[in-house]
């Protein structure tokens, strides 16, 4: 069966700005990271922590990855 029903899914905008957010955090750019998670609409956000919870993470965590590694795995 298809995606899950239950769980909304990541609109394509706002998985642009979430890339942004991480890209800007890779880069050091915390207000531009800021920026970007602001566009993101509710749906979005709980599909992402959702994802998120399920790899053990949050967007704390994420954003501080791609800091740390400069947005490298």
């Amino acid at each position: 069966m298809g995606q899950n029903s239950a769980l909304p899914g990541v609109r394509p905008l706002a998985a642009v700005h979430l890339r942004e957010a991480l890209t800007a955090a890779a880069n050091g750019h915390t207000p531009a990271a800021l920026a970007a998670l602001m566009h993101i609409d509710a749906e979005s956000w709980q599909a992402i922590n959702s994802r998120l919870g399920q790899l053990g993470a949050d967007l704390l965590d994420a954003l501080a990855l791609a800091a740390r590694t400069g947005g490298t795995p």
